[in-house]
C-alpha cells in the first residue's frame, strides 16, 4: 500500500513510522479533537478568538496537558476552543478536508469521524448546513486524496450529547441527513461527559434511530463504570461501545471485582502468585459473545482519566478474555497521536505484531457502518494492503 504525500502530513507520526503503510480502520475519531494547531491559529486570527499560545507546538503541548497554564476546569474546554472556530462553513470544511488527509497520510483506507453540530451553530448556521459543510470537506479531502494517488472513503457521525437536552432533535437530523451527499452520514453517537448524564436519559433518541434503521455507537465505559456499560447495550442497545474499557470493572479476579486503573497490575500479581481466576460477568459475557465491538483509544485514556501509563491500560488483558477491539486515535490534536503511533506504542508495550492487528483491523471492517457490498469490498481492500505490507 503505497501512501499519499502531502507536506506535513500526518501531523502525528513520528518519522519512518513501522506501521504507516498498514492498511487501517478508524472509527473513533473526534473531528473537533484532530485539528492541526496551525490550522487553529490560523482560524482563531480569523475569528477573533483568543488562544492560550500562538505557536503550534506550545499550543499542541497545551492540548496534551505537557504544559498546564492557563489551567481550565474541565476538560471539555479545550474543546471549546476548538469548536469555536468551527462556527463558518468554510472553517468547517477546511477543517473536514484537512482531517481525510491526516487520516489518508496515517494508512487509514475507511474513516468515520464524529463531531456535534450543535456545537457549531453559535454563528447562526442551521444545523443542516454544518452537516453538509461537513460533507463538502469530506468529499473534496477524498478527492485531494485520489488526486496524489492514494484511496480513502471518509464518512461522519452526527453527535448528540450526554449533557445535553436536544440528543432527540440531533438524532431527527441524523435520520433526515442519513444517506445524503454520497452516504456522508454513517451514523451516530452520543458523546459528552458520561458520570452524572446516564444514557436512559437518552433512550428517546435511540429508539427513534433504532426504528429508523440508522446505526449508532454509544459513548460509554469511559468516566463511568459497568453499569453504564450495562445501561448503553442492554437499554440503548448500542450497536459498538464508544471507549468500552471499563467493561473490565464487570470480571472478577478470584472473586473480586477489577477496577480499572489497576487490572493489570492485580492480574500479574496474582499470575506471578499462582492463582489468577478471572471471570466474565453478566454484561461482559453479552458483550464477547456478541461480538460488540470496542472501539479502543488507548494513548488517549492513559493520560490519567481512565488509567494512568499505557502500560496499565487493559487493551491486551481484554483482547486475552475475548473482546472484539478496534483501535483508534479519539482526538488526534488532545493526545499528539494517530493511529500508526497506537500500533507502535501497543507492539512496544503489550507485544501485539501483525496478527493482532490484523484481527483488530478486520474487526473495523465489521463494525463500520457501511453496507454489505462496501464491507466485502472494504475487506478484500484491507486484506490485500496487508498482504503487500508483509510481502
Amino acid at each position: 500500500m503505497s501512501l499519499p504525500s502531502f507536506s506535513g502530513y500526518p501531523r502525528w507520526s513520528q518519522p519512518n513510522e513501522p506501521y504507516a503503510a498498514f492498511p487501517k480502520i478508524t472509527l473513533h475519531d473526534h473531528l473537533d479533537g484532530s485539528l492541526r494547531p496551525e490550522t487553529l491559529i490560523d482560524l482563531a486570527a480569523q475569528s477573533g478568538v483568543e488562544l492560550p499560545y500562538t505557536d503550534p507546538e506550545k499550543m499542541a503541548s497545551w492540548f496534551t496537558g505537557e504544559i498546564t497554564e492557563p489551567k481550565i476546569d474541565h476538560w471539555d474546554e479545550k474543546f471549546g476552543l476548538t469548536t469555536r472556530v468551527m462556527q463558518t462553513e468554510d472553517a468547517i470544511v477546511r477543517v473536514a478536508r484537512e482531517w481525510v488527509i491526516e487520516a489518508a497520510a496515517d494508512g487509514v483506507i475507511y474513516g468515520e469521524t464524529r463531531w456535534a453540530p450543535e456545537k457549531h451553530i453559535l454563528g447562526g448556521l442551521p444545523l443542516e448546513v454544518t452537516v453538509e459543510a461537513v460533507a463538502t470537506g469530506l468529499a473534496e479531502g477524498e478527492a485531494e486524496v485520489a488526486a496524489a494517488g492514494g484511496h480513502i472513503r471518509a464518512r461522519q457521525l452526527i453527535c448528540g450529547m450526554r449533557s445535553s437536552t436536544l440528543s432527540f432533535e440531533i438524532a431527527r437530523l441524523a435520520v433526515a441527513m442519513y444517506g445524503k451527499w454520497g452516504g456522508s452520514v454513517a451514523g451516530f453517537d452520543i458523546a459528552g461527559p458520561e458520570d452524572g448524564f446516564p444514557i436512559r436519559d437518552h433512550l428517546d433518541a435511540t429508539e427513534l434511530l433504532h426504528r429508523s434503521g440508522v446505526p449508532y455507537t454509544l459513548h460509554t465505559g469511559e468516566a463511568d463504570g459497568a453499569h453504564s456499560v450495562w445501561e448503553t447495550v442492554h437499554l440503548a442497545h448500542t450497536l459498538r461501545l464508544g471507549h468500552g474499557t471499563r467493561i473490565i470493572e464487570d470480571v472478577t479476579l478470584n472473586g473480586r471485582p477489577l477496577a480499572v486503573r489497576t487490572a493489570v497490575q492485580d492480574v500479574a500479581a496474582a499470575r506471578a502468585a499462582g492463582t489468577a481466576v478471572l471471570v466474565l460477568g453478566q454484561t461482559a459475557q453479552w458483550v464477547v459473545d456478541r461480538r460488540i465491538p470496542l472501539e479502543q483509544c488507548v494513548t488517549s485514556n492513559s493520560q490519567g482519566g481512565v488509567v494512568t501509563g499505557r502500560e496499565n491500560h487493559p487493551i491486551d488483558l481484554l483482547r486475552e478474555l475475548g473482546f472484539t477491539l478496534t483501535i483508534n486515535p479519539d482526538n488526534r490534536v488532545m493526545s499528539k497521536t494517530s493511529i500508526s503511533q497506537e500500533f507502535r506504542r501497543i507492539e512496544e508495550q503489550f507485544g501485539w505484531g501483525v496478527p493482532e492487528f490484523t484481527v483488530a483491523e478486520l474487526a473495523g471492517v465489521d463494525a463500520a457502518f457501511v453496507s454489505g457490498a462496501e464491507r466485502v469490498a472494504l475487506r478484500a481492500e484491507l486484506l490485500a494492503g496487508i498482504e503487500a505490507f508483509t510481502a
